[in-house]
């Protein structure tokens, strides 16, 4: 039951990102500008909260590893989800995007938690 059904949402979420993707290079362009804008927001906010945290030591080389812990568990969530067959250099740059967003998020939060 699971080998039919996991194709199913497979298809129902990236199929219709990809027929419209594929409909013109306006689309794909606007998919790629999308991708790069997630990336460049998520490092400079990853890095605006390393700067806050302050320089390393035994406390921040915790939040540190925990925040590249998560970077990690969302690298490889995206690898599972996203498909590997079609658009996968857009992928590729979603996948590096939402792993440093989430390392910035989890900074952010500890931050908070920690200095306010």
């Amino acid at each position: 039951m699971n080998d039919k059904l996991l194709p199913k949402i497979h298809n129902a979420i990236f199929s219709p990102l990809r027929s419209w993707a594929e409909q013109s290079s306006g689309n794909w362009n606007i998919l790629l500008g999308i991708g790069f804008l997630l990336l460049i927001v998520s490092i400079i906010f990853a890095y605006v909260f390393y700067k806050k945290i302050g320089t390393e030591d035994e406390r921040t080389n915790t939040i540190f590893l925990k925040s590249s812990f998560f970077m990690l568990l969302t690298v490889i969530f995206c690898d599972m989800v996203f498909p590997k067959e079609y658009m996968w250099n857009i992928f590729f740059l979603f996948k590096y995007g939402f792993a440093i967003l989430a390392g910035g998020l989890f900074m952010a939060i500890q931050y908070r938690r920690d200095f306010t």
